[in-house]
């Protein structure tokens, strides 16, 4: 309760210091993603900043303005609106979002913003807890496929002892999970979940095939 309390306050401050003509305080983020234009082409992309009524994303392709945009992001799970504006390297979204959905993305923004401010552990926000499953195996991008044991999972991420160590930030299968690599340990990587599970699904999703 008290960490709460306090990010509420940094965001607070954070509004403050950087008043948004576009009435939401943008926070700068750094999560990846992939993002769907009209024609259902998809791409990947990373958004730079955020705020609960749009972000600005990079990405290889800017599409043209008003089109409609429909990304799957790292912490944050689904969401659409219309292109706003091309800025250098990509282009502004404007979300189209239910003010239930706004108060969500808030949240996690919260979260993401004072993290490394009030010195939180990564992803406590989370229970963690042993699979009854223990064995599963990566992919990586190139279809690389390793076997690695679970030390321990939470609804956001999960901790796995395996012999290869993929650079962090890299994007991973986590048997039926998209994930990203967030830390190397001592004899393995902790990963992040490209978005929130419950328990139940959870432990189907990172079970081997």
């Amino acid at each position: 309760m008290g960490s709460d309390r306090s990010a509420s306050k940094i965001l607070s401050k954070i509004a403050a210091k950087n008043p948004d003509r576009r009435r939401f305080a943008r926070v700068n983020v750094d999560i990846l993603g992939r993002f769907m234009l009209e024609d259902r082409r998809e791409y990947p992309c990373q958004v730079e900043n955020m705020s609960p009524g749009g972000a600005a994303i990079i990405a290889p392709v800017s599409g043209t303005l008003g089109e409609r945009v429909v990304a799957y992001l790292d912490h944050i799970g689904r969401v659409e609106g219309k292109i706003s504006r091309h800025i250098d390297g990509g282009f502004a979204i404007e979300f189209n979002a239910t003010p239930r959905k706004r108060d969500k993305l808030a949240n996690v923004l919260t979260w993401l913003a004072n993290r490394d401010a009030l010195n939180l552990p990564e992803d406590r926000r989370h229970e963690r807890f042993i699979p009854k499953n223990k064995l599963t195996k990566i992919v990586l991008a190139d279809e690389r496929t390793y076997e690695c044991r679970i030390i321990d999972v939470s609804l956001s991420g999960a901790a796995l002892k395996t012999d290869v160590r993929p650079a962090i930030g890299l994007e991973i299968a986590l048997g039926k999970m998209r994930a990203r690599v967030v830390r190397h340990l001592e004899d393995g990587i902790a990963v992040e979940f490209a978005s929130i599970q419950n328990q139940k699904l959870l432990e189907h999703h990172i079970a081997p095939d």
